[in-house]
C-alpha cells in the first residue's frame, strides 16, 4: 500500500464517526490517494483517482459518500460500477464494514445467481447498488420499477476497464435511468486518456484530476523476475518453481494466474492430482462456487489459487506471497494489475513470469517499458524440470480427459448461445460465424508462428543476433540447445500413457488411485 500520510481522517473533513469507524478498523492516517480525493468529493467535484494496487482507493469513494448519505438517507443513492464479480462483493464488503454504524444496505448485482433474487434485492430500496454493468442493464431494460432519480453519485472502478469499450452498450443502457446531474467518480491503478474523453459518461472539464507520482508503476517491496522455458516444458516449470518455493515457504499463499477459463482448469486438475491442493476462479463457476473458492483461499485452508484475469484487479488479499504467471496476459497494462496481488500494504511479495524463449522476448521488454524496471531471472534447476517432464505431462492429459467427460466444452458452448439469446441475436447463425472465426484465427496464428520463426532464423543468421537476443541476460540462453529444439510428446502417446496409468489404477488396491505427488521437503531439493 501506499505510505501513510501524517494527517489524520478527521482532518479531511470527515465526520467523528467515520474517523472512529477508521479508527476501529485500524486505519488511523489516510493513504494519499485518500488525503487527496475525500475533500474534493466532499465539496461535490467530479474526481478521477490513479494509484497503485492497494493504495486504499475503495475507502477514498466510499468514505465521503457514506457520509453524504448520512446527511440525507435515500434509497439508490450511489452506484458503482465494476468488472468482476469478486471486486463487486469485495467493494460492498467495505461499505458495509465503512458504514455499519448507520446501517448502511448495499445491494450487490453481478450475475451468477437467481435474477429473481437480485430483482427482489434491488426493489428492497438499497442505499448503494455495486453492480457489473452487463446485468445491471439486463435488470434495468427488462422492468421499469426500478428508480434511480435520487442518485448522488456513480463511481466506475477498474475504470480503465469499465470504459475501455468493451461495456460501452450496456453503459449507454444504464446511463440512460441515470439522472444527469450526479457526481461522477472514477478510480483506477493505471490512468487512461479515455477515462475523460469517454463518451458514454462525460465527466465535468472543472474534474479533480489525481495520480500517484511514481516512475516505476508497480511498488518498491515487489521483488519482479522471470524464467525462460521452451515451447514444451511450461507447465514442468511452473511445477518445479512452485515446488521449490513451497519447500522454502511451506505456509505461504500463491496465485497463478493464467489466461483462458480451460486452462485454468485444467492446470487446477493437473495440479491436485500431483499433489499441490489448490482452488480454481474463472468466470465458468457458478457464483457460490466461486465465492467458497475466494474464501477458502483468504481463510488459508487451501494456499494455492489458480485463476483468470477475474482475479487480478482490486482483490484484497493481504498476504499473498508469490504470484506466478503460467501464462502471460494478453496486454501489458493487465500485468500490473496481476503482480499487484502480492506486496500489499508495505509488505515484500516476490512476482515470477514464464517467458517462451525467444518466442516472449519482445512481450517481455514491454513489460519492462510499462513498469519501468527490469525483471531479473529466478533460478531453476533444469534437471528435476527434465526429471519430472513426463509425470507432469501424462497428469495434464488425464486432466484434459477429465475435463472432457464433464462438458466443459458444452458448457462454453451453452454458454456463448445464451449471450447471443440476450444480444436478440440468431444463435445458430451466430454459431456458424464463430466456427468460421475460430478456424480464420487458427490459421492466422499458424501464419504467424511460421513468419516468426523465419524472422528469428533470419536474426540469428545476423552478426550479433537480434535486437531481443541483443541484452546481456540472454546472451548465454541464446547458445542453449534447449531452446533451439521441439521436443515434445505426441497426443497419441500421453493417451496411450494416460489410459495405461488409469488401468494400472483401477487394478491397484481396489480400484482407488494412487496420485502421483512430488513430495516437499523443506531444504531438500530432490524430488521423491
Amino acid at each position: 500500500m501506499a505510505t501513510k500520510t501524517d494527517r489524520k481522517f478527521a482532518d479531511l473533513g470527515l465526520k467523528p464517526w467515520v474517523a472512529n469507524q477508521m479508527d476501529k478498523l485500524g486505519l488511523r492516517r489516510p493513504t494519499p490517494i485518500q488525503e487527496a480525493c475525500i475533500p474534493r468529493i466532499l465539496e461535490g467535484q467530479d474526481c478521477i483517482g490513479a494509484a497503485k494496487t492497494g493504495s486504499g482507493k475503495t475507502f477514498a469513494f466510499a468514505l465521503p459518500i457514506l457520509q453524504k448519505l448520512s446527511e440525507e438517507p435515500t434509497s439508490n443513492f450511489a452506484l458503482v460500477l465494476t468488472p468482476t464479480h469478486e471486486l463487486a462483493y469485495q467493494i460492498a464488503e467495505q461499505f458495509s464494514v465503512a458504514g455499519q454504524p448507520m446501517g448502511v444496505k448495499v445491494c450487490v448485482i453481478t450475475g451468477g445467481t437467481d435474477q429473481l433474487l437480485e430483482a427482489q434485492r434491488l426493489q428492497s430500496r438499497p442505499h448503494i447498488v455495486v453492480a457489473m454493468p452487463g446485468r445491471l442493464a439486463a435488470h434495468l431494460t427488462g422492468c421499469n420499477t426500478y428508480s434511480f432519480r435520487a442518485m448522488q453519485f456513480l463511481v466506475v472502478d477498474e475504470a480503465d476497464r469499465v470504459l475501455s469499450g468493451s461495456f460501452d452498450e450496456d453503459l449507454a443502457a444504464i446511463d440512460s435511468f441515470l439522472p444527469k446531474k450526479r457526481q461522477n467518480l472514477f478510480f483506477s491503478a493505471t490512468l487512461k486518456d479515455f477515462m475523460r474523453e469517454n463518451s458514454v459518461f462525460p465527466i465535468e472539464t472543472d474534474a479533480f484530476e489525481w495520480s500517484e507520482e511514481s516512475e516505476v508503476a508497480t511498488v518498491e517491496t515487489l521483488d519482479q523476475r522471470y524464467i525462460l522455458c521452451a515451447d514444451y516444458d511450461r507447465d514442468m516449470v511452473l511445477i518445479e518453481t512452485l515446488r521449490k518455493f513451497k519447500e522454502d515457504n511451506d505456509e505461504a499463499s500463491v496465485m497463478i494466474f493464467t489466461n483462458s477459463k480451460k486452462d485454468c482448469q485444467v492446470l487446477s486438475i493437473t495440479l491436485n492430482s500431483i499433489g499441490f491442493d489448490n482452488v480454481c476462479l474463472h468466470g465458468f463457476l457458478r457464483q457460490k462456487e466461486r465465492v467458497a473458492a475466494l474464501n477458502r483461499f483468504k481463510s488459508k485452508h487451501v494456499r494455492v489459487l489458480i485463476a483468470t484475469d477475474v482475479a487480478s484487479r482490486g482483490l484484497d488479499i493481504p498476504n499473498v506471497q508469490l504470484v506466478l504467471n503460467h501464462r502471460l496476459p494478453k496486454i501489458p497494462n493487465e500485468y500490473i494489475h496481476r503482480v499487484g496481488r502480492t506486496a500489499r500494504a508495505g509488505r515484500k511479495g516476490l512476482a515470477i513470469s514464464i517467458f517462451r524463449f525467444p518466442r516472449d522476448l519482445e512481450f517481455l521488454g514491454e513489460i519492462e517499458s510499462l513498469i519501468n524496471t527490469k525483471l531479473t531471472e529466478h533460478p531453476v534447476d533444469q534437471r528435476l524440470v527434465e526429471r519430472i517432464f513426463m509425470q507432469v505431462s501424462v497428469a495434464r492429459r488425464e486432466a484434459e480427459m477429465n475435463l472432457d467427460t464433464k462438458d466443459f466444452d458444452e458448457r462454453q458452448h451453452n454458454y456463448r448461445r445464451k449471450k447471443w439469446i440476450e444480444q436478440g441475436l440468431e444463435p445458430d447463425e451466430m454459431e456458424s460465424k464463430w466456427k468460421q472465426e475460430k478456424e480464420s484465427r487458427a490459421a492466422e496464428r499458424r501464419e504467424r508462428l511460421r513468419k516468426e520463426n523465419e524472422a528469428r532464423k533470419r536474426a540469428a543468421a545476423v552478426e550479433g543476433g537480434s535486437s531481443t537476443t541483443k541484452d546481456e541476460r540472454f546472451t548465454a540462453v541464446a547458445q542453449n540447445k534447449k531452446f533451439k529444439k521441439r521436443k515434445f510428446v505426441t497426443t497419441e502417446q500421453l493417451d496411450e500413457f494416460a489410459k495405461g496409468k488409469k488401468v494400472k489404477q483401477q487394478s491397484d488396491g481396489k480400484g482407488k488411485a494412487k496420485k502421483g505427488k512430488l513430495k516437499v521437503k523443506k531444504n531438500k531439493k530432490q524430488i521423491k
